[in-house]
C-alpha cells in the first residue's frame, strides 16, 4: 500500500520539481503572460505598421537582405522581451531608412551598416557613462510629451496616406495624384472595415476592470472583456497575408526556401565617412529622443510597476547594432510608437514580442530573401490601419499634461516638431521655451522688474 501511495505521488512530485526548475531560470518572469495568450499574440503584431514599409524599401531600394534582417531581429525582440519583460519594440532606424531610400546615390548596405554601427557606439557611450539617465532625469516632461504627440500623429498622417493613396516606398513621395480605389483588394473599403472591426473589438484602448456594480453593468463589462481578448490586430495581419497570395497567386512559384548565407560586410572608410554624415548624424538625436527618452516615460505610464531604466535602454540598442549591423541587418532601436501599438493591441509582457519573434525567426530560416515577394503584395492599406492605432495610442499618452504651461510647451514643441520634420529641432525649441517660462519664475527676474517699477513710480 505505501508502495503504491509512493509511485502515485512521484509522477506530482516531479511535476512541482520541474516547474520550480523552470520558476528559478533567469528571464522566466519576463517572459511570462500577464493577460490571456491570444491578447499577448494580438499585440505581437501592433509595430508591423511601421516595420514591413521600412524594411520592404530598404530590401527593394538598398538591396539590403531581408532574411538577415529577419534573423536578427527575431533575436533582438525575444532578447529584449526577456530582459525588460514589457512588448519593448524593435524598430527600423527611421532615419537612416529616409536617407537611404530618398537620397541619391542611395546608401549601400555596407554604408547603411556604418550609419548603424556609429549610432549605437554613440548611444552605448551615453548609456554606459551614466549621461543617458542623467538626460532622462532633467529633461522636462512636456518637453517628451511634445516629442511623442509630434510622433505619434506623424504615425496617423502617415496611415491615413496608406489608407487613402497608393504607395510606394521605393519612394518616400506619397501618389497624393493617385487616389486608391474603393473597391478590389487593397482598397479603402477594405481597410474601412478593418478599422471598424479594431473598434468594435479593443474599443479606444481603455482596459475593462472588475466593480461590484448593478447586473447590467456587470454584463456590459463582462461582454468588453470577452472583446478585448479577442487578438484583433493578429486577426487583421492574417487577412493581409492571405490576401498576399489572392492578390498574386505566382509569388507561390517565386518562394525560394532556405535562408541567405550570412556574412561579414566589408565597410570601406569611405563606407564610414558616408555612413556617419550622411545616416547617423540626423539619426543621432531621434534615437536618443524617441527610441530612449520617450520609451522610458511611455513605458513609466503604460507599466508603472515595471521599472524601465534609460541605461538599459540606450545599452540594449547600442549592443544590438553592434553586433547585427556587420551581418548586414538592419539598423534597429526601440520606440515610442512600437511600443504604443503593442500595449494598444494586448501585449502586456516580455512574451508578446518573444511570440514576435519566434515568427520572424521561422520566416527568416524557412523563406529567407523570398519573402520580399510576399511582402510586396501586403495590402498597405492593412498597415494603415495598424499604424494608425499605433500613432493615436502614442499621441494619447500627452494627455496627463494638466496645466496650461505644459500643454503650451508640448504644443508648441509638438508643433515645431512636425512642420520641421525633426524631432530634435521641436526638442531645442520645448526646452528654450521650457526655460524661458521657468525664468519668469526667478527671484531675480521677479525683483529686477519690480525695482524697475518701483523707481517709475517714483520718477513720473
Amino acid at each position: 500500500m505505501a508502495e503504491q501511495t509512493s509511485d502515485q505521488t512521484t509522477p506530482l512530485l516531479r511535476r512541482n520539481w520541474w516547474r520550480s526548475r523552470l520558476s528559478a531560470l533567469p528571464f522566466t518572469g519576463s517572459l511570462r503572460l500577464k493577460t490571456s495568450l491570444l491578447s499577448e499574440l494580438g499585440g505581437s503584431v501592433g509595430d508591423l505598421g511601421t516595420y514591413i514599409p521600412i524594411v520592404l524599401a530598404l530590401t527593394l531600394v538598398s538591396n539590403l537582405d531581408l532574411s538577415t534582417t529577419l534573423i536578427f531581429t527575431a533575436f533582438y525582440n525575444i532578447i529584449t522581451g526577456a530582459i525588460f519583460g514589457i512588448p519593448m519594440p524593435v524598430q527600423p532606424m527611421k532615419s537612416i531608412a529616409a536617407v537611404a531610400v530618398s537620397e541619391i546615390p542611395h546608401l549601400t548596405v555596407p554604408q547603411i551598416a556604418a550609419a548603424g554601427i556609429c549610432t549605437a557606439g554613440t548611444l552605448l557611450f551615453l548609456g554606459v557613462t551614466g549621461l543617458m539617465s542623467f538626460f532622462y532625469r532633467f529633461i522636462p516632461l512636456p518637453v517628451v510629451r511634445g516629442v511623442q504627440l509630434s510622433q505619434g500623429l506623424a504615425f496617423a498622417f502617415s496611415a491615413i496616406k496608406y489608407i487613402r493613396y497608393n504607395q510606394d516606398f521605393t519612394s518616400t513621395k506619397a501618389s497624393a495624384t493617385s487616389p486608391r480605389s474603393w473597391l478590389g483588394l487593397d482598397g479603402v473599403i477594405l481597410a474601412l472595415t478593418c478599422v471598424s472591426f479594431l473598434i468594435l473589438v479593443t474599443g479606444s484602448g481603455e482596459v475593462v476592470e472588475d466593480d461590484e456594480d448593478e447586473d447590467e453593468d456587470r454584463n456590459v463589462r463582462r461582454r468588453l472583456r470577452t472583446l478585448s481578448a479577442i487578438p484583433a490586430a493578429l486577426i487583421v495581419f492574417l487577412l493581409g497575408l492571405i490576401l498576399c497570395f489572392v492578390r498574386d497567386p505566382s509569388i507561390i512559384h517565386d518562394i525560394k526556401f532556405g535562408p541567405s548565407k550570412i556574412h561579414i560586410l566589408k565597410i570601406t572608410w569611405e563606407d564610414w565617412k558616408t555612413g556617419f554624415l550622411r545616416g547617423a548624424i540626423p539619426q543621432i538625436p531621434l534615437s536618443v529622443l524617441n527610441s530612449v527618452i520617450a520609451v522610458c516615460k511611455l513605458s513609466a505610464d503604460l507599466f508603472p510597476e515595471k521599472e524601465v531604466s534609460a541605461t538599459r535602454v540606450s545599452v540594449s540598442v547600442g549592443l544590438m547594432n553592434l553586433v547585427g549591423s556587420w551581418f548586414g541587418a538592419m539598423p534597429c532601436c526601440h520606440g515610442a510608437g512600437g511600443l504604443a501599438g503593442q500595449y494598444r493591441f494586448g501585449g502586456r509582457s516580455g512574451a508578446s514580442v518573444a511570440f514576435l519573434g519566434l515568427g520572424k525567426l521561422v520566416l527568416g530560416l524557412v523563406f529567407g530573401s523570398s519573402f520580399v515577394r510576399i511582402l510586396n503584395q501586403f495590402p498597405i492599406g492593412i498597415l494603415g490601419v495598424l499604424l494608425l492605432f499605433a500613432g493615436i495610442e502614442l499621441a494619447m499618452a500627452s494627455r496627463d499634461m494638466n496645466s496650461k504651461e505644459e500643454s503650451f510647451v508640448m504644443l508648441v514643441c509638438a508643433a515645431v516638431s512636425l512642420t520641421g520634420s525633426s524631432a530634435a529641432l521641436g526638442f531645442g525649441c520645448g526646452i528654450v521655451l521650457f526655460l524661458l517660462l521657468k525664468l519668469r519664475e526667478l527671484d531675480c527676474f521677479d525683483s529686477c522688474f519690480g525695482r524697475s517699477n518701483d523707481e517709475t513710480s517714483l520718477n513720473p
